[in-house]
């Protein structure tokens, strides 16, 4: 509020993180720009436009053609402020109380911004963790009323998989089955061969999984949690359950109800906030990469039916 409290201060921060060699086109990447002035104060002119000057492209855009905040008419500065508090939230903030934070008109509104925003989360290309990790299994809602809990076996649950590596990342994936060939694709595409130690329970699938991630040996280690173990000298696996005991705080004391259609997201932007706990910069980080992200659309959102649990 203090630094960017205009959206005069917002479109600088932006350009500033979008392009900090100076503005080029977001069409043919040109840096022959001309900034377009408006006499007019009218509403409906839109301030911080450029004009490209590069032959055959001659394109007018402002900093933020393409991005998220794309034919949005919500300000700058609320923008940013719904940005800085999903990323102050350690537990996530709900549309609802977003909608009130920020004085939105309708609720739908505040749910694609929060959408929006956890899209720009979303990070591609991150390296395989190494060291030890932590690998475990959440099931998400799908209550059966008159039946008994059935454990891993339960129909009707979500399953997310984690893995946390000591002392790095976390990862987060909304899986289809822990069957072992799930799990070893998973574990292959996201754990380096050169690990030191993978850490899981005693579920049965984890040795095949591992075997067809190409880990093999004593790198495996098994905490067995049916006998009451939790901690066995350096095996556990409570540092990825901390990250799904956050998790579900968040869905059951804020969001309530979330679709397994967006679960994904959830856990993106659980995940990225959780990787970067510690960091001084995480709403410039989220800025930057808004600033990268290309439009969500409403309809894109609520294009097929939401299954809720």
């Amino acid at each position: 509020m203090r630094e960017l409290s205009t959206d005069e201060q917002c479109f600088a921060f932006l350009e500033s993180q979008r392009w900090p060699d100076g503005v080029q086109c977001p069409a043919c990447g040109s840096d022959r720009i001309s900034r377009i002035k408006r006499r007019s104060e009218s509403k409906n002119v839109r301030k911080n436009l450029y004009q490209c000057l590069a032959a055959g492209c001659r394109q007018q855009f402002s900093v933020t053609s393409g991005t998220v905040f794309h034919d949005s008419r919500i300000p700058l500065t609320k923008w940013f402020m719904a940005t800085a508090l999903v990323m102050d939230a350690k537990k996530g903030i709900s549309a609802k109380q977003l909608q009130r934070h920020l004085g939105l008109k309708s609720y739908q509104t505040a749910w694609h911004m929060t959408h929006r925003i956890r899209e720009a989360m979303i990070v591609e290309d991150r390296p395989k963790l190494d060291g030890v990790v932590a690998i475990d299994e959440a099931y998400l809602g799908g209550h059966s009323h008159g039946q008994a809990n059935l454990g891993r076996s339960t129909q009707h649950k979500e399953i997310v998989l984690g893995m946390r590596q000591k002392g790095g990342d976390l990862r987060f994936f909304h899986a289809q089955d822990v069957k072992a060939g799930t799990l070893a694709k998973y574990i292959g595409e996201n754990v380096s061969r050169d690990v030191e130690t993978v850490m899981t329970d005693e579920f049965p699938a984890y040795p095949k999984a591992m075997i067809g991630a190409g880990i093999h040996g004593t790198k495996h280690k098994r905490i067995n949690h049916s006998k009451g173990f939790y901690v066995d000298g350096d095996v556990t696996t409570n540092g990825v359950e901390s990250a799904f005991s956050l998790f579900k705080r968040g869905i059951v004391g804020n969001f309530h109800q979330v679709s397994a259609k967006h679960l994904h997201r959830y856990l993106t932007e659980f995940e990225f906030r959780f990787n970067r706990r510690t960091a001084k910069d995480g709403f410039t980080q989220v800025v930057k990469r808004i600033a990268q992200t290309a439009p969500l659309t409403y309809r894109d959102l609520v294009y097929e039916p939401e299954i809720p649990f």
